[in-house]
């Protein structure tokens, strides 16, 4: 017998009732009957949860109740119990049953379904606001806890290595992840010190966001797990990320995540954002592989598709430091700020940081003839190791750094790999190369408009720079002749490769 106080079911608006059908997950069934859905929980025991016993299951229900109506009140309704021979032996979570034609994967297929990811990141921004920091951040969050998440993950996907995901990009994503962890301790620290772990959604998932006409409607968070709901709030929102980059592509995913650090004023480094976009797609890779040992057979390519956007994630959370350089006027600082801009890397310039060593305003000129003044051998010689010094800073906090600068020495580029190579990040020196004479076409034009910036190269000092300059073999050469968005992707296929 099915007992549900005070909540009848109601006919449609039409006379007519919806299609009953059944849903089932790894852990639950869920029962489309009318304008109601009903979620039983499954009899199993996992790694992760036992509702192997009747009163697991029925507190169960209880939680994930109260959970779900933090986010969505209006479409869970109650419990109904499941009562035989007078004693509860099961509990029904009772929601409102919300149409499927207006579920999110859905959306993604129509025109304008910007507007519908806006209001989606306005309701999750909200959500967490309204969360406090959670006590327990520094077991679930820190570098070490994140770790454990991912290293649980490694060992429930074990046994399906060579079966059904492909041993080298298994070992791939693991030494993305250690590498990532082992020199990002900083990083976790700050985002716990700021209070940024909060008791989230845990399961952002497309498939469980309906847009209806009032606002979206969020629903099934995770809620057998205190350990895994509560994490970061950009881990939390890179779930949703990681669906919309696998249903709609890189830009609706990008176009989430900005609305939700304008609504939440959130900043974080955007090598952070993929490393969690990359264990989300893990989690649901695995997730898939448990449907598998369950006899779904199809999950099978669901697991390697969420393994291989996992990997592409993780390739892309490298903590890089990108050299830019080459003689004046050959297009440095448009290239840096190109990249800094396309990625959302940290820039940092030599004219910039020269000015403020000797106190001197960004546009203000000092006249300083080439080799002396402000550009003496000693002067250069701390701008650089200044630049290092903060580029190591930021990367420390997973902030990926282009350094825009001549770099004429090599004795100063084999420093700055050494500070890649303490940092844990990867380097890309980049030479910007022109014809002569159109750089110091550029430089005149400059000097005349007055666009020059912090810069006070000359065309007569052009000359004089470029003497002497060591060889730079390890550069990837990239021509400024042609427009600006032709050498910005030049130079990323030098510094962001995806995997092979």
């Amino acid at each position: 017998m099915l007992h549900h106080p005070g909540l009848a079911l109601p006919a449609a608006e039409d006379g007519h009732s919806p299609q009953t059908r059944v849903v089932e997950t790894h852990i639950s069934t869920v029962f489309l009957c009318g304008n109601r859905a009903y979620k039983l929980l499954k009899p199993v025991s996992m790694g992760f949860l036992d509702y192997s016993s009747e009163d697991a299951r029925v507190e169960a229900v209880e939680v994930e109740l109260e959970l779900n109506r933090r986010i969505s009140p209006r479409v869970y309704l109650g419990t109904a119990d499941v009562v035989e021979h007078g004693r509860v032996v099961d509990r029904f979570l009772v929601m409102e049953r919300l149409p499927d034609d207006r579920r999110l994967p859905v959306i993604l297929t129509q025109p304008g379904y910007e507007a519908h990811l806006r209001e989606i990141a306005r309701v999750v921004a909200r959500f967490h606001a309204g969360e406090r920091p959670a006590e327990i951040a520094a077991r679930v969050a820190s570098r070490d806890g994140v770790w454990k998440n991912w290293a649980d993950n490694f060992e429930s996907m074990a046994p399906f290595i060579g079966s059904i995901l492909e041993p080298r990009a298994f070992d791939r994503v693991r030494r993305l992840v250690r590498r990532y962890l082992e020199h990002r301790d900083k990083v976790f620290a700050d985002r716990i010190e700021s209070g940024m772990v909060r008791d989230g959604h845990g399961d952002l998932t497309a498939d469980d966001i309906f847009c209806l006409d009032d606002g979206p409607q969020i629903l099934d968070c995770l809620a057998f797990s205190e350990d895994l709901r509560i994490s970061d709030v950009l881990a939390d929102v890179a779930f949703l990320a990681m669906d919309l980059d696998r249903l709609a592509g890189p830009s609706a995913a990008k176009c989430f995540m900005d609305f939700y650090v304008e609504f939440s004023n959130e900043h974080h480094p955007a090598s952070l954002a993929h490393h969690y976009v990359a264990y989300r797609a893990h989690v649901r890779s695995k997730v898939a592989l448990l449907r598998f040992a369950q006899g779904d057979h199809s999950a099978a390519f669901e697991a390697r598709v969420y393994h291989e956007l996992c990997l592409r994630h993780l390739e892309y959370s490298a903590v890089r430091l990108v050299l830019v350089g080459g003689g004046p006027g050959v297009g440095k600082s448009t290239l840096a700020n190109a990249m800094g801009d396309n990625q959302g890397w940290v820039v940092l310039n030599s004219d910039e940081r020269r000015k403020d060593i000797t106190g001197h305003g960004h546009e203000e000129r000092t006249h300083s003839e080439f080799g002396q003044g402000i550009y003496s051998a000693e002067t250069t010689e701390r701008v650089y190791c200044e630049l290092l010094d903060q580029a190591a800073l930021l990367m420390s906090r997973g902030e990926s750094v282009v350094i825009d600068a001549t770099w004429p020495d090599a004795e100063m580029r084999a420093r700055a790999r050494e500070v890649a190579g303490q940092c844990g990040a990867t380097i890309t020196e980049i030479e910007c190369v022109i014809e002569n004479e159109t750089a110091k076409r550029r430089i005149a034009t400059r000097n005349r408009t007055g666009a020059d910036g912090a810069s006070e190269a000359t065309p007569a000092t052009f000359d004089r720079s470029m003497t002497g300059r060591d060889p730079w073999p390890d550069a990837h050469r990239v021509s400024n002749e042609g427009t600006a968005e032709q050498a910005l992707a030049h130079a990323l296929r030098f510094v962001v490769r995806p995997p092979s």
